[in-house]
């Protein structure tokens, strides 16, 4: 309901790097808001179209952002990136960069929508990350496999619940790295994943 972003076709959380590959955009590809009208369609058509490109290139990501700035000059596809310093909308830059703002945002101090974890080299990090962050909801017996391994060969019918068997009440904590963020003090547990880490309490 924000005027001020109304009139954007696409609004896009910032990369955090401001890397030539990224320009002139920053644009993260991980989370972004996407206004359903024929601009809009255009671009992810193209996208589709330049499958190639992002093959070669080994980025869906650089490929979406030259298309932005291509869909913006040609065809008038309003384009809006976040500040990378918003706290709206914070992600593994924040993450991996400003233990301040980790600090506030695990004592809630922060007007923070998502969190998404990008800048992290894989899936398996990603998830010890967020459990260490106490922002990780699904059930062991769920992280990896599709419904019909989950639901134990039963045949998936429509509105087959997933949500028992998957969904924590609570956040699943566990401590893994000392020198990145963390819900709880990780000094002494774990060790450190980058090669200087400092203890992030």
């Amino acid at each position: 309901d924000d005027p001020k972003v109304a009139n954007f076709d696409v609004l896009f959380q910032h990369d955090g790097s401001d890397s030539v590959r990224y320009a002139p955009y920053s644009a993260n590809s991980g989370f972004y808001y996407v206004r359903a009208n024929k601009r809009s369609q255009y671009l992810f058509t193209s996208l589709l179209y330049h499958s190639d490109l992002i093959i070669t290139w080994d980025s869906h990501q650089q490929v979406l952002i030259q298309l932005l700035a291509e869909h913006s000059s040609l065809f008038g596809l309003n384009v809006k990136i976040f500040s990378r310093d918003t706290e709206y909308f914070p992600g593994g830059w924040q993450y991996h960069s400003r233990k301040d703002f980790m600090k506030k945002l695990i004592e809630g101090e922060t007007d923070s929508y998502i969190f998404h974890m990008s800048w992290t080299e894989n899936k398996d990090n990603k998830l010890l990350f967020l459990r260490q962050l106490g922002q990780w909801f699904v059930n062991e017996q769920c992280v990896g496999k599709n419904a019909e391994e989950i639901l134990g060969g039963v045949e998936i019918q429509t509105g087959t619940p997933l949500f028992e068997p998957c969904c924590a009440a609570e956040a699943l904590v566990s401590c893994h790295y000392k020198d990145k963020a963390s819900v709880n003090s990780c000094k002494g547990k774990g060790e450190n994943i980058d090669k200087y880490g400092r203890p992030f309490w």
